[in-house]
């Protein structure tokens, strides 16, 4: 008896844990951004990779992916982005899976500043090609899909230099 309601309270603990990830994914995008005024789609550079990377870092795979898919194409959903939703899904959520597999590979659990860096790289480099499809997709234009890459990179560069500290801070209080 006392096992199941351990189990329980594990169950439980995943999934606020994993409600607050998405939540934060979702207001660091909605509430801390900057629209870009060169791109032809008009995107933004946020802060919701940031809480990305730090949800991968610091939980791992599944809940990063989780939050990244989640918490950004909830954003599109109440934006007027919407029709971009099920593209940043899949983008974002394995944005996630990619960082939090390198983060936590070989018992790291997101503790070795180096993989974490590996895996935001990655994972940014998936984000640029995955956002450059669907730009393409959706505008049928290679040159508007190739003038948000500077945006992308942008955002891949400001989610490492404070994603990367943050994450390291929060795993010493988080268990």
């Amino acid at each position: 008896m006392q096992a199941v309601a351990k189990s329980k309270k594990n169950i439980t603990r995943d999934l606020v844990e994993t409600a607050l990830l998405i939540a934060l994914v979702f207001i660091a995008t909605r509430f801390i951004n900057i629209r870009l005024p060169i791109a032809s789609s008009g995107g933004l550079v946020h802060l919701g990779n940031t809480m990305l990377f730090i949800s991968a870092i610091v939980f791992g795979k599944k809940k990063g992916a989780i939050a990244g898919g989640f918490g950004m194409a909830l954003f599109d959903l109440l934006s007027e982005w919407a029709i971009w939703a099920p593209f940043t899904f899949i983008v974002r959520g394995v944005m996630g899976y990619i960082i939090g597999s390198i983060a936590w590979s070989n018992d790291k659990n997101g503790n070795s500043k180096i993989a974490n860096i590996v895996g935001i790289t990655i994972s940014g480099i998936w984000m640029i090609f995955g956002y450059y499809i669907t730009e393409v997709i959706l505008y049928g234009n290679h040159i508007k899909a190739i003038a948000s890459i500077p945006g992308n990179i942008t955002q891949i560069v400001i989610g490492i230099v404070i994603g990367v500290p943050a994450a390291k801070v929060l795993k010493r209080y988080i268990k």
